[in-house]
C-alpha cells in the first residue's frame, strides 16, 4: 500500500505545497517521496497484506538496554520453531551462557581472536575491539593458492574510502551473526534481507555500509582457513546467500563464484572444502541460472563424493534445469554440527534451521525412537564420509554402502536408466502404481534387476518405513517372482551385514535401519504366509547370543525381532497360537523377567505383545537363555564376541559392564550400596529440564578439558538428555508401583480416624518415600550408562579425528562425570516423580476424603463399620485400631517416612510440599523471595525471573487443596504478574508477550491447565494474537490430542459459555477456531469427542457473517481487531499521527477543502507520504488505531468537561466531540473510495474492514478498562457517519455496497450486546437506523441482506432473554425492552416478509413468558396476501387457496438435532422402528433436574417443526390434505399424543408452545397444527392436558393486539364447536373471575349473541 490514493493523485495536477522534499529530483524509487505526477495507480493498496498479515516491524523495544532487546524478542518454543508471529527470523531468550568467546577453541594462530581476519568478522575477542583494521597483506599468514584479484577492478564502489562510523556499523552486523544470546544476534537470513533492503536504499549511509560489508567480506577470504569450524559454516551460509540472493552481479558475482569453486577444489574433507558445500547448498537452486559453471563444479576429481542432492542440482544444472524432484539431503558439515551443537548449548529455542545447516537438537523420549527419519520429502541416500559421526537425527547408511563394496559388484545400469529408477520410486503412490510397475518394466532390462533389488533394499527400505506397505504392493504389482526372491535375498544379506557390524558406539543409525530391515521382512515374508527359514536367520538362536553377548546386542536385536513379528498378525498362518511365533514369544518373555534388562527393550517387547493382542502374563517363558548345551552349538550370527563368550553359569547381570573395547576401570558400574545423598529435597528445581544446570559437577582437574575447554559444553546436554529419556518411564513405573502399596496400607491404617487431613498428611509421607526409593533403583544404573555414552559420543563428534590418546582421555573423562553427576540425575528423576505421586495419590484417596468431609457436615464422627468389627473381633489388643486419632507411635513412622527421603538429606522439615498445593505457603514463600530478589535489584532480568514463577506456579496449580486455598493461592500469583504489568513497572506491552511466552515454552504438564490459562486472559495478561496462532500450530492439524482437548475447552469457556471473559472476541481466537473447523471437517466421523457439537455452536454463532477465507475481508476484521491491543510503536509515531490528525481537522475544515472535502484531501495524501506512512501496511494499521484513540480521547475530555461543569451547554460539547470524529470518518470514506484501482473493489474491501476492525478493537478495549465510565458516543458517531458516507449515492461507493454491509453486520455482530453491553443503546440504534435497515432488507437485490440481519436481531434477543425469563426489568432494561419493541413493530409494518421468513429462528431464543414480543413477529404475513376475517361465520379454513401452500422458513432448524437422535427419528417416521424411540424421547428432550431448565428449548421447537412437515408431506403424498380425519394413526402423531401425556408440566407446556409458534397467517403449516392442537385436546385423557392447551391459547391473545390469524381460528374453533365440549370442562368454571374471562374473550371472538348461544347450548347439551 505504498502509494495509497492515487487515483486522486493521478490527474495532472499541480503537486500541492509541501508534498516534494525541495531540492529532491522526482524518484521512481518506491520507497522515496513519491510524485503525484508520476504515481503508479494504487496498487500497492491492493496488496494491502490488508492482502495477508501486517507487514512485521523491527522496531526494537523501547526503555531497555540495548543488550537485551533481543532477549524481549518474539518467543519460539524450544521444541518446534513457529514461525515470526511479530519480529521475523528472531532468536530468543537468555540462556546463561556466556559470550562466545569462552566458547570457542584457544589456540588459533595467536593468542587472541583478534589475528584471525578483520576480527573473523566479528568474533568477540578478549580486548574490546575485535575489529581492529588489518592491511591486505598480514605478514604470517598463507596466501592463498590462487591470485589475489584487486577488488577495486570488480566492485569500483569498494574501492572508495569509508568513514570510521560506516566501518564500525559494518562491523557490528558481522558481530552479531556469530554472537550467543544475550549478546544482540542476527541470524543469516536477517543479515541478507538487511543487505537486500540497504543495496536498493535511497539512504547513502545504508548503501555505503551494504558496501563496505561486501567488501570486508570478499577481502576476508584469504583468512576463511583460519576461521573455527562454525563460525566458517555461517560464513560460508552468508557468502552463499549473497548469490542465492542476487546480491552481486557482474565482476562481483563471478569472483564470488570463482571464491566458492576454489574452495569445493580443495582436497575432500578439508575446511575450505566444506565451506564450499555449505555455500553451494545455500544457492543451489540459482545454479540452473550458471550451466558452465556447473560444468567446472562436476569436473573437480572428487565430485562423486558430493552430497547427493547437490550432485543432482550440478548434473541438471548443465542442462540450465533443475532436478525433477528438489531433493532435501541435508548436509553434514564440521561446522553444521558444531553449530547445531552451540545452539543446542546456548538453550537458544531452535529456528528453523538454514538452507544446509543440520539441527542436531533432537528430542527424545527413549533410545529406541532416536533414529527414524520419517521425512515426506523422502530423501536418497546421503553420502558421508565414514569417519564423520551422522548427525543423531539422520540414518545413515554407511555401513551398508561400505559392506556393499566389499561384495562382487553386480551390473550397473548406465547413468541415465539409474535416474529414471530413482524417479520412479521417488514419485511412487497408491494411485499411480500400475502405471509406475509398467515404467519399471519398459526401463529396466533383465540383467539390472538384481541392481534395482539392491537400490530398494538399501537406499529406500531402509530408511523409509513409512512406505514400506507401498513397496510390498509394489512388488505385488510387479508379479515377478524372481524379483521377489532377489530382493528377500538383498533383505538377507544387509540384515546380516547390520548384525555383524561393529556394535561398540552407540551407533543409532544402523540400530534404526536394522529396525527398518525387520519390518520390511516381516512385511514380505510372514505377512504373505511364507516362512522365515532356518538357514536364512535363526530368530531364537539370535536372541540367545545376543544375551550371552550383552546389552549393546540387545539394543540391536531385540527390536529387529519384535519389528520382525509385528507383521505375524497379519498372516492367516504365522498369527498367534502358531508354534513357531509362540516359541520366540515365550524367549522374549523370557527375557522380559530379566531384572536388568534396559527398560526400553521391555517397552519394545510389551509393545510387540499389544500389537500381536496377547498377554505377557500369559506366556509361558522357558529356560532357553540358560540352555548351557544349546550355548556350545550355538552359530553365531553376531560378530565375533570381543573376548571369549563365558560360560553361562558365571554370566555377570548385563548392565554391570559397558562393551570391554573401553578400559574397564572407567565403565564398571558395579550395583553397590548406593553413594551417601549430597542433596536435600528442596535443592533441585524440577520445574524445567534447566534445574539441572546450577548443580552440575565439572571436575576442573579432568586431563580432556585441560586440552580442551570448550569440550565442557557437551556436560550439560549429554545430562539433559540422559534425564530426559528416563524420567517418563521411570516416573510412571515408580508411582504405579508404590501407588497401589500405600493406598492399601493407609486405607487400613486410617480407616477409623475421622481427621481427613491426618490421613492425607501421612499418605504423602509415605507416598513420597516409597516412589523416590522405587525411582532410585530404577534408574540409577541406566543413567549411569546414558550420561556416559552420551559425553562419549558428544566428544567424539566435537573432535572428529581424536588420537588414541585423545580417545582415552574421553573415556577417562566420560567415566568421571557420569560418576559425579549420576547422583544429581537421579534426585531429578526421583523428586519428579513424588512431585506426580501427590496430586494422584489425593486422586485415589478422593472418595475417602469425601466420606469424611460428610460425615462431618452431617455432625457425625466417621468410621468404616466393616473394619471397625473386623478389629474388634479378629486383632489383640496390642495392635487393634481404636475409633478417633491414630496412635502417636503409628504415626511416628509416617514421619520417619517423611524425614528420610531415599537419595536425599535427611530434614526435620515436615510441612515440606506434597503435591505443589498440599502446603502452598512453601510455594508462596518462594515466591516471595523472588518477589524481594526482584525488588532489590529491579532489572528486567530478576523480573523475567519473577514473572515466570508466578506463570508456572498459577499453571502448576490444579488440584489438592481445597477451593478456598486455591482461590487464594492463585489471587497471590496474579497480585505479582498485575504489579509487573502496572505502567509504572514493565507496562503492558511487555509483560504480556513474557506471559504468553512463558506460557508458549512452559513444559506440557502444565501448558494445557484450562482454568488458568483462562484466568489470565479473564486479567488481560496474555497477548491474544500471539497465543491464539500458538495454539492452532500445536494442535498439529489433529495429531496432538492433548491440545485439541484443550483448545476446545478453551473455546467453549471464552466463546460458548460467554461467562466473565467479555473482552474475547472470535477474532482473539480465529486460527484456532480455524484449525478446529479444519480438524473437525477432515476427521470423517473420527472426530475428538464433542468437538462436532462444539463446532456447530460456534458455526450457528458465527456462519451467517463469517467468509474464512484466509486473507478475505474477515480476516483483516479480525486482524484489525487484534492489532488494535498492540502497544509497542516505532517511536516518534504517535506525535507524526497526532501531527497528521490535526493538519486533517483543519484541512476538512477550511473553507478550501473543496466538494467532500476531495481538495483537502489530496493535499494530505502527499503529507502522509511525506511523513512515510503510507510505506507500510503495518505503519497504516497503526495510524488509524492512533487517530482512533485520540479522537476518542478528545470525546472523553470534553465530556469530562460537562461534568466539572454542569452549566456547559450539551449541544456544544457534543459539537466540539463531532469537529474530530466526523473529520476522521471523512478520511476514512475517502480512502476507501480512492484507495487502488477504480475498479478494484478488493482493496477497498480490505481496508474498510480493517478499519472498522481496529475501531472495534480500541471500542472493545476502551469498554473493558473503564467498565461503567465507557462512553458510546465517540464510537457510535464514528460507525453512523461512516454509514452514512458509505452509503452515499455514488457510481464507486455503489458497486461495493453490498460488501460495505457485510463488513458493517460483521462488526455489529462481533460488538453483540453480551459481548459490549456498555455499548447496548447505540448499538440497537445502528441497527435499527433507517439507512441501514432499508439497505439491508429493501435495497440489497436476492434479499442476500436478510440472513445477516436476522442474526443482530438473534443477538439482541439472546441478551434480553435472561433479564425477561426472570422478568428483571430495571429501568435501563425497560428502555431496552422498549426499544426492540418499536424496532419490531417498524419491521412488521414494513418488512413483514422478513419476520415471515425468519420467525422460526427468533422464537427459538424469545424466552416462552414473552408473549407480546412473540406475538408481534407470529402476526406477520406476506403484504400481497388479504387475510379471511377468522370471525366469518362457517369460515372453511380448509378451502381456502392458500392452505395448502407451505411457508418459507429460512432457518436450519434441524441442524440442532444430535445425529443419532435425527436417524432414530427418520427411521421412527417411516418404519416406526425403534421400537424404545417413544420411551426414550423425554430422556433425549431433558437436559437436568433444574426447575425451568429442564428440557432443551432448541430440541423441542425443532422436533415439533421438522416432524409437522414431514406429516403434511405424508398426507400429501397419499392425495389427501391435512385434516382432522387425515391426521390420525400415523407415526407422527404418536410421536405428538406421546410428549403431550409422557412429559411433566413444564416440558409439555414447551411443547405445546412450540405447536403454537406455528399458528401464524393461512398455510399448510398453520393449517395442520391448528388440527394438532384441536385433536390433542379432543383426545387427551386427562383434563390436565386439555387445561394447558387451553392456557397456552388464551394467554396469547388476552394481551394487546397483534394477534396471529392462527391462534384466532384455532380458538373460536375450540370453544365453538360442541365436538370439544368446552364449556362443559372445570377449569372452565373453577373460579368466577375465569368464567368472566371466558365470557368477555368469547364475546370478542364470536359477538356476544353467538357466544351466548354456544355457553348456553353447550350447557344445556
Amino acid at each position: 500500500m505504498v502509494a495509497n490514493c492515487s487515483n486522486v493523485m493521478n490527474k495532472a495536477r499541480q503537486p500541492p505545497p509541501g508534498v516534494m522534499p525541495k531540492g529532491r529530483p522526482p524518484s521512481a524509487s518506491s520507497l522515496d517521496a513519491i510524485s503525484p505526477v508520476q504515481i503508479d495507480p494504487l496498487a500497492g493498496m491492493a496488496s494491502l497484506s490488508i492482502g495477508g498479515s501486517a507487514a512485521p516491524h523491527t522496531q526494537s523495544m523501547q526503555g531497555f538496554p540495548p543488550n537485551l532487546g533481543s532477549a524481549f524478542s518474539t518467543p519460539q518454543s524450544p521444541a518446534k520453531a513457529f514461525p515470526p508471529l511479530s519480529t521475523p527470523n528472531q532468536t530468543t531468550a537468555f540462556s546463561g551462557i556466556g559470550g562466545l568467546s569462552s566458547q570457542l577453541p584457544g589456540g588459533l594462530g595467536t593468542g587472541s581472536l583478534t589475528g584471525i581476519g578483520t576480527g573473523a568478522l566479528g568474533l568477540p575477542a578478549v580486548n574490546n575491539d575485535p575489529f581492529v583494521q588489518r592491511k591486505l597483506g598480514t605478514s604470517g599468514l598463507n596466501q592463498p593458492t590462487f591470485q589475489q584479484t584487486d577488488l577495486s577492478q570488480v566492485w569500483p564502489e569498494a574501492n572508495q574510502h569509508f568513514s570510521k562510523e560506516i566501518d564500525d556499523e559494518a562491523n557490528s552486523y558481522f558481530q552479531r551473526i556469530y554472537n550467543h544470546p544475550p549478546h544482540p544476534t542476527m541470524s543469516v537470513d536477517e543479515v541478507l534481507e538487511m543487505l537486500q533492503r540497504f543495496k536498493d536504499s535511497t539512504i547513502k549511509r545504508e548503501r555505503e555500509v551494504f558496501n563496505c560489508m561486501l567488501r570486508n567480506l570478499f577481502e576476508e577470504y584469504r583468512f576463511f582457513p583460519q576461521y573455527p569450524d562454525k563460525e566458517l559454516h555461517i560464513t560460508a551460509c552468508l557468502f552463499g546467500g549473497i548469490i542465492e540472493k542476487g546480491l552481486v552481479t557482474y565482476m562481483a558475482l563471478g569472483l564470488a563464484l570463482r571464491y566458492v569453486l576454489e574452495a569445493l577444489r580443495k582436497p575432500f574433507g578439508s575446511k575450505m572444502y566444506y565451506f564450499g558445500i555449505a555455500a553451494l547448498d545455500r544457492f543451489k537452486n540459482r545454479l540452473k541460472d550458471y550451466p558452465q559453471y556447473c560444468q567446472h563444479l562436476a569436473s573437480i576429481s572428487h565430485f562423486m563424493q558430493f552430497p547427493h542432492h547437490l550432485q543432482e542440482y550440478i548434473e541438471y544444472g548443465q542442462q540450465s534445469r533443475d532436478p525433477p524432484v528438489k531433493m532435501q539431503g541435508s548436509i553434514t558439515t564440521p561446522g553444521s554440527i558444531a553449530l547445531a551443537q552451540a545452539q543446542a548449548q546456548a538453550q537458544v529455542p531452535a529456528k528453523a534451521p538454514l538452507a544446509g545447516q543440520v539441527s542436531t537438537m533432537v528430542t527424545t523420549s527413549t533410545t529406541t525412537t532416536v533414529a527414524k527419519t520419517v521425512t515426506v520429502t523422502r530423501p536418497t541416500g546421503v553420502s558421508f564420509k565414514k569417519d564423520v559421526p551422522p548427525s543423531i537425527n539422520t540414518t545413515n547408511i554407511d555401513t551398508l554402502l561400505v559392506a556393499t563394496d566389499q561384495t562382487e559388484r553386480i551390473v550397473e545400469p548406465p547413468e541415465n536408466i539409474q535416474e529414471k529408477i530413482a524417479f520412479i520410486f521417488n514419485n511412487l503412490s497408491q494411485s499411480n502404481m500400475t502405471q509406475k510397475v509398467e515404467e519399471l518394466k519398459e526401463t529396466v532390462k533383465e540383467e539390472f534387476m538384481p541392481w534395482v533389488s539392491q537400490y530398494l533394499v538399501m537406499k529406500r527400505v531402509s530408511i523409509e518405513p513409512n512406505f514400506h506397505s507401498l513397496y510390498s504392493n509394489f512388488l505385488d504389482t510387479l508379479k515377478n517372482p524372481e524379483f521377489n526372491k532377489m530382493v528377500l535375498n538383498e533383505t538377507y544379506r544387509n540384515i546380516k551385514v547390520l548384525l555383524t557390524s561393529d556394535k561398540a558406539a552407540a551407533n543409532f543409525s544402523d540400530r534404526s535401519l536394522l529396525k527398518n530391515l525387520g519390518h520390511w521382512l516381516g512385511m514380505i515374508t510372514l505377512a504373505k504366509n511364507k516362512p522365515i527359514l532356518h538357514t536364512d536367520l535363526d530368530v531364537k538362536s539370535l536372541l540367545l547370543e545376543a544375551y550371552v553377548k550383552g546389552q549393546q546386542e540387545l539394543l540391536y536385536v531385540v527390536p529387529f525381532v519384535a519389528k520382525v513379528l509385528e507383521s505375524s498378525i497379519r498372516s492367516v498362518v504365522f498369527r498367534p497360537p502358531n508354534p513357531w511365533t509362540m516359541a520366540i514369544m515365550n524367549v522374549l518373555a523370557e527375557l522380559h523377567q530379566e531384572h536388568d534388562l534396559k527398560l526400553n527393550l521391555k517397552f519394545e517387547i510389551e509393545v510387540l505383545c499389544k500389537n500381536l493382542a496377547l498377554d505377557i502374563n500369559e506366556l509361558k517363558p522357558g529356560n532357553l537363555l540358560k540352555d548351557k548345551d544349546r550355548l556350545k552349538n550355538l552359530d553365531e550370527q553376531l560378530s565375533a564376541p570381543k573376548k571369549d563368550v563365558k560360560q553361562p553359569e558365571e554370566l555377570p547381570p548385563i548392565t554391570t559392564t559397558t562393551t570391554s573395547t573401553t578400559p574397564a576401570t572407567s565403565t564398571t558400574c558395579t550395583a553397590t550400596v548406593p553413594p551417601q545423598p549430597q542433596y536435600s529435597y528442596h535443592d533441585i528445581n524440577v520445574y524445567s529440564l534447566a534445574g539441572l544446570a546450577p548443580h552440575i559437577t565439572l571436575n576442573p582437574t579432568i586431563p580432556l578439558f585441560q586440552a580442551h575447554p570448550q569440550l565442557k559444553q557437551c556436560v550439560r546436554q549429554a545430562i539433559e538428555r540422559a534425564v530426559q529419556e528416563l524420567v517418563h518411564p521411570v516416573v510412571d513405573r515408580s508411582i504405579k508401583i508404590a501407588m497401589t502399596t500405600c493406598e492399601q496400607i493407609v486405607r487400613k491404617d486410617f480407616a477409623l480416624d475421622s481427621e481427613e487431613s491426618r490421613m492425607r498428611i501421612a499418605a504423602h509421607h509415605m507416598m513420597r518415600n516409597l516412589t523416590a526409593g522405587m525411582a532410585m533403583i530404577t534408574c540409577r544404573e541406566p543413567l549411569l550408562m546414558s550420561i556416559s555414552t552420551n559425553l562419549k559420543n558428544s566428544f567424539a563428534s566435537a573432535l572428529r579425528t581424536a588420537s588414541p590418546q585423545q580417545r582415552e582421555m574421553m573415556d577417562q573423562a566420560a567415566a568421571q562425570l557420569a560418576q559425579d553427576n549420576c547422583e544429581l540425575a537421579c534426585c531429578f528423576i526421583q523428586k519428579t516423580a513424588v512431585e506426580k505421586a501427590g496430586p494422584e495419590m489425593d486422586k485415589r484417596l478422593a472418595t475417602e476424603f469425601e466420606l469424611r468431609k460428610h460425615a462431618r457436615q452431617e455432625g457425625r464422627r466417621y468410621c468404616d463399620p466393616v473394619v471397625l468389627t473386623y478389629q474388634a473381633e479378629r486383632m489383640p489388643e496390642q495392635i487393634r485400631l481404636k475409633v478417633g486419632g491414630v496412635d502417636p507411635k503409628q504415626l511416628a513412622v509416617y514421619e520417619e517416612f517423611a524425614r528420610n527421603v531415599p537419595g536425599f538429606l535427611p530434614t526435620n522439615d515436615l510441612s515440606q510440599p506434597t503435591g505443589f498445593l498440599a502446603q502452598p505457603m512453601k510455594a508462596l514463600r518462594s515466591l516471595l523471595e523472588v518477589v524481594v530478589l526482584s525488588r532489590n535489584s529491579r532489572d528486567a532480568i530478576a523480573a523475567l525471573g519473577l514473572l515466570q514463577k508466578a506463570v508456572e506456579g498459577l499453571l502448576d496449580a490444579t488440584s489438592g487443596a481445597d477451593a478456598d486455598l486455591l482461590l487464594r493461592y492463585r489471587e497471590c500469583h496474579l497480585l505479582v504478574l498485575k504489579a509487573l504489568q502496572d505502567g509504572r513497572a514493565y507496562g503492558s506491552p511487555w509483560c504480556n508477550k513474557q506471559i504468553t511466552r512463558c506460557l508458549i515454552e512452559c513444559r506440557d504438564e502444565y501448558k494445557y491447565n484450562v482454568e488458568a490459562v483462562e484466568l489470565l486472559i479473564r486479567n488481560h495478561l496474555v497477548n491474544m494474537q500471539q497465543y491464539d496462532l500458538h495454539l492452532a500450530q500445536s494442535m498439529e492439524n489433529g495429531l496432538n490430542y492433548m491440545a485439541v482437548a484443550f483448545a476446545m475447552q478453551l473455546v467453549k469457556i471464552l466463546l460458548v459459555d460467554e461467562r466473565s471473559v467479555a473482552h474475547v472476541t472470535e477474532a482473539d481466537l480465529f486460527h484456532t477456531i480455524e484449525t478446529l473447523m479444519r480438524i473437525n471437517a477432515h476427521s470423517r466421523g473420527n472426530a475428538p469427542e464433542g468437538l462436532p457439537q462444539l463446532m456447530e455452536v460456534v458455526r450457528s454463532n458465527y456462519e451467517a457473517m463469517i467468509d474464512r477465507a484466509h486473507g478475505g475481508p474477515n480476516f483483516m476484521m479480525h486482524s484489525g481487531i487484534s492489532q488494535a491491543s498492540e502497544y509497542d510503536d516505532p517511536p516518534g509515531l504517535r506525535e507524526k499521527a497526532e501531527y497528521l490528525l490535526r493538519e486533517w481537522v483543519n484541512l476538512y475544515h477550511s473553507a478550501a477543502a473543496g466538494r467532500d472535502s476531495t481538495k483537502a484531501f489530496s493535499a494530505f495524501v502527499g503529507q502522509m507520504h511525506q511523513q512515510g506512512i503510507l510505506k507500510t501496511d503495518d505503519l497504516i494499521t497503526r495510524f488509524f488505531r492512533l487517530c482512533t484513540e485520540m479522537c476518542v480521547e478528545i470525546s472523553y475530555r470534553a465530556q469530562a468537561e460537562q461534568q466539572h461543569n454542569p452549566a456547559a451547554n450539551p449541544t456544544m460539547i457534543r459539537a466540539k466531540c463531532y469537529h474530530n470524529l466526523d473529520a476522521f470518518v471523512r478520511l476514512i470514506a475517502l480512502l476507501v473510495k480512492h484507495s487502488g484501482e477504480a475498479t478494484n473493489t478488493v482493496t477497498k474491501i480490505n481496508l474498510l474492514n480493517k478499519v472498522l476492525g481496529i475501531v472495534v478493537g480500541v471500542l472493545l478495549q476502551d469498554h473493558d478498562v473503564r467498565q461503567s465510565e465507557f462512553q458510546q458516543l465517540p464510537y457510535h458517531r464514528i460507525f453512523i457517519m461512516l454509514l452514512l458516507e458509505l452509503n452515499a449515492p455514488e457510481h464507486v461507493l455503489e458497486t461495493i455496497n453490498f460488501q460495505t454491509l457485510t463488513a458493517f453486520c460483521n462488526t455489529f455482530h462481533i460488538l453483540r450486546p453480551t459481548k459490549a453491553p456498555g455499548f447496548v443503546y447505540a448499538w440497537l440504534e445502528l441497527i435499527s437506523h433507517r439507512i441501514f435497515i432499508a439497505r439491508m432488507l429493501a435495497h440489497t437485490p436476492q434479499q442476500k441482506g436478510w440472513p445477516m440481519y436476522a442474526q443482530l436481531l438473534i443477538d439482541l434477543f439472546k441478551y434480553l432473554a435472561p433479564f425477561l425469563r426472570n422478568v428483571e426489568l430495571t429501568k435501563p432494561m425497560q428502555i431496552l425492552y422498549k426499544g426492540t419493541l418499536r424496532v419490531l413493530l417498524v419491521l412488521l409494518h414494513d418488512f413483514p416478509e422478513f419476520l415471515c421468513d425468519y420467525h422460526y429462528g427468533f422464537c427459538d431464543v424469545i424466552p416462552p413468558n414473552c408473549i407480546q414480543l412473540r406475538n408481534l413477529i407470529l402476526s406477520a404475513f406476506p403484504r400481497n396476501m388479504r387475510l379471511p376475517d377468522p370471525f366469518t361465520p362457517n369460515l372453511k379454513v380448509d378451502m381456502l387457496s392458500e392452505i395448502n401452500i407451505a411457508p418459507r422458513i429460512l432457518t436450519n432448524f434441524t441442524g440442532v438435532m444430535p445425529p443419532q437422535f435425527k436417524k432414530d427419528l427418520d427411521s421412527y417416521l417411516k418404519t416406526r422402528s425403534p421400537v424404545t424411540f417413544l420411551s426414550d424421547l423425554r430422556s433425549n428432550l431433558q437436559v437436568s433436574n433444574e426447575p425451568g431448565n429442564r428440557y432443551n428449548l432448541q430440541l423441542i421447537n425443532a422436533l415439533v417443526l421438522y416432524v409437522g412437515t414431514q406429516a403434511i408431506a405424508h398426507i400429501h403424498n397419499k392425495g389427501s390434505t391435512p385434516s382432522m380425519s387425515t391426521i390420525t394413526h400415523s407415526a407422527h402423531m404418536d410421536i405428538f399424543q406421546n410428549l403431550a401425556v409422557d412429559l411433566d408440566t413444564e416440558g409439555r407446556y414447551l411443547f405445546l408452545n412450540a405447536i403454537a409458534n406455528q399458528l401464524r397467517y393461512p398455510n399448510s403449516h398453520t393449517h395442520y397444527f391448528s388440527c394438532t392442537m384441536l385433536y390433542l385436546f379432543a383426545e387427551a385423557n386427562t383434563e390436565a392436558i386439555q387445561e394447558q392447551i387451553t392456557r397456552v391459547l388464551l394467554e396469547r391473545l388476552i394481551v394487546n393486539r397483534p394477534h396471529p390469524w392462527g391462534l384466532l381460528i384455532t380458538f373460536i374453533e375450540l370453544i365453538k364447536n360442541p365436538a370439544f365440549k368446552f364449556w362443559n370442562h372445570e377449569f372452565v368454571h373453577c373460579a368466577p373471575e375465569i368464567e368472566k374471562l371466558f365470557q368477555s374473550v368469547a364475546q370478542c371472538c364470536m359477538g356476544q349473541k353467538q357466544a351466548q348461544q354456544v355457553m348456553e347450548g353447550t350447557g344445556a347439551s
